[in-house]
């Protein structure tokens, strides 16, 4: 049902709907009512008119007879007159007419008060009323991994989405893992994929949910948290995270205020409407995406989305958890550190360390400070031997910029002249601080017969067919297998001092190997993070001395404690639950 026809001036746009509320009107001599919703529209579908000494309601928009003093001139032939008038015709005194009225809406019924109360809390909110999302609305996406043991992670969640659904009798809800979806090099950055959102879900659902692979989802929850917000509309949902300080990571970006910008944690899941896909995809579609580096995914994504200020800022939703802070949350993330059976022996795991003679006096006491006790097998490669370290020399001059000459050297030798029975490699610099007992747990669930490359990952060139690779500061793993396949093949440096991170991901992408991403290494310092990000995290590595002390950062963030012992044995209980 529509209203049509003229509007009056105590109305901001009629329509028919529920009654919310009643507000007395006097036009002249003559009483009134002007129904209308907690927003300012009129309301009314029931149409009052008194006349003759009858009474009736009118279940429609139709003409109000006489119409009010200085409004237009209605008529049969000009169409119904707005639904949020009710008149009385004069010959009834005011006193009898609004008795009569007050009389008529005591039938309102307490559930629509109820409604009205909550419409106005959800606007104070600036949220919508209710809307009838159910779970095949939503589209679930899990931002997978190919590696064996991250692919696993992803399909067990993607089964507790599906049993907890099928436990609601509702009908199942499409889960996408994110490996899946497109053999592009750049699919995990999720915008080159919004288009295929679009054409594919954009007729039968109202939102794309992303999650990651440890986020706990509590499905009655999550439909009660997005039926708050009107799925016609653009949203960009998510756990708000924000810079304490400009940092490096996100190229200082808002340096005067950087806490003015939000982007999501997407531990606790993320979401875009259906209309804002398709307004994103649009875009994609006119103008290419930019060829230059992903780094810090979450931020990166969130300033697209916001587009200078042309577009949508995310919405923060307090019920998209990371700790279990209340019942209402229906999202969770459990710290926990990976343990697939025994933790890695020391003597499986060999560390090189990349340094130069200048740092020999200041950063290779700091590195012997901290993590180096930890390590059973461990050496300094320099441009200089210096016996007191000791420190080898490759036969590479030092270079300013990368150190793909001295990287490539490292893998040569340890290929070549250390035990077969070595699984892994991990190549660090002379500034990186790292946790040698939680690499240990972590390895333990991979498989070193595989080629595996393991770090945080970064990406270049993605939009136009790039390439990822793992962010050299935070730490390299490389299994030997996968260095037996890159020193196999004919890919190597095009001079000493390029950027050896991004030589070896342009590298194993041609050779099919991906990158295998974890958020527990660190390319920058715990200041470059937000705090409410790295509360979720047991951190593996950190990297760079700069304003900071390292010593207190590794014993804070990394030294070995009780606390990593105590949150080992909740992993069973986590297990279980999946």
């Amino acid at each position: 049902m529509s209203c049509e026809g003229p509007k009056h001036s105590a109305c901001a746009r009629p329509r028919c709907g529920n009654i919310m509320l009643v507000k007395p009107l006097i036009f002249g001599h003559m009483p009134g009512l002007v129904l209308s919703s907690a927003h300012g529209e009129c309301l009314g579908p029931f149409i009052l008119r008194l006349g003759a000494g009858a009474s009736r309601w009118a279940d429609g928009c139709g003409p109000v007879w006489p119409r009010p003093p200085g409004t237009a001139d209605w008529s049969e032939k000009a169409g119904p007159a707005p639904c949020c008038w009710v008149g009385v015709r004069s010959f009834l005194s005011p006193l009898l007419a609004w008795i009569i009225f007050k009389a008529a809406f005591a039938l309102v019924s307490e559930d629509t008060k109820k409604e009205v109360k909550q419409s106005k809390n959800l606007e104070k909110g600036g949220i919508s009323r209710k809307s009838d999302v159910d779970l095949k609305g939503i589209v679930f996406v899990i931002q997978s991994q190919s590696n064996s043991f991250h692919a696993k992670r992803a399909e067990q969640l993607k089964q507790s989405i599906l049993k907890q659904a099928a436990n609601l009798t509702q009908e199942l809800p499409r889960v996408l893992l994110l490996h899946q979806m497109s053999k592009q090099e750049g699919a995990w950055t999720i915008l080159p994929l919004l288009p295929h959102f679009s054409v594919t879900y954009s007729r039968n659902s109202s939102w794309i949910f992303f999650c990651e692979e440890e986020t706990r989802i509590q499905i009655p929850e999550l439909l009660e948290t997005l039926r708050r917000y009107d799925p016609s509309k653009e949203w960009f949902l998510g756990k708000a995270l924000h810079d304490e300080e400009s940092t490096i990571i996100h190229h200082y970006a808002f340096s005067e205020n950087p806490t003015v910008f939000k982007y999501p944690d997407f531990a606790a899941g993320w979401a875009l409407s259906i209309p804002l896909v398709n307004k994103l995809t649009k875009r994609l579609r006119s103008e290419s995406l930019k060829s230059d580096f992903t780094i810090d995914l979450k931020h990166e994504i969130a300033l697209y989305i916001w587009d200078k200020g042309d577009g949508r800022p995310l919405t923060s939703v307090p019920e998209f958890c990371t700790d279990a802070v209340n019942a209402s949350c229906a999202t969770t993330f459990h710290s926990f550190l990976p343990l697939c059976g025994h933790p890695v022996k020391k003597e499986d795991i060999f560390f090189a360390v990349k340094t130069c003679k200048k740092f020999h006096g200041d950063r290779i006491p700091i590195v012997k400070q901290t993590w180096a006790g930890q390590a059973s097998l461990i050496e300094y490669y320099s441009d200089h031997a210096e016996s007191s370290i000791p420190t080898v020399d490759l036969g590479i001059p030092n270079t300013d910029r990368g150190h793909c000459g001295k990287t490539f050297a490292i893998l040569e030798r340890f290929l070549n002249h250390s035990h077969d029975k070595i699984a892994w490699l991990v190549i660090v610099d002379d500034d990186t601080l790292i946790s040698i007992s939680r690499l240990q747990h972590l390895l333990s669930c991979y498989d070193s017969s595989e080629p595996l490359f393991l770090g945080e990952r970064y990406g270049y060139g993605l939009g136009t067919g790039g390439y990822s690779y793992v962010t050299g500061g935070g730490g390299m793993v490389f299994s030997r297998e996968a260095i037996r396949r890159l020193l196999a093949s004919k890919c190597r440096c095009y001079s000493n001092d390029a950027p050896d991170d991004m030589v070896l991901g342009m590298c194993f992408s041609g050779l099919g190997i991906p990158v295998t991403h974890s958020p527990l290494f660190h390319q920058a310092r715990p200041v470059d993070y937000p705090r409410d990000y790295l509360s979720h995290q047991i951190p593996i590595s950190f990297h760079k001395h700069w304003n900071i002390d390292p010593v207190k950062v590794y014993f804070t963030w990394l030294a070995p404690g009780e606390e990593d012992k105590a949150r080992q044995e909740t992993q069973k209980g986590f297990k279980e639950e999946l």
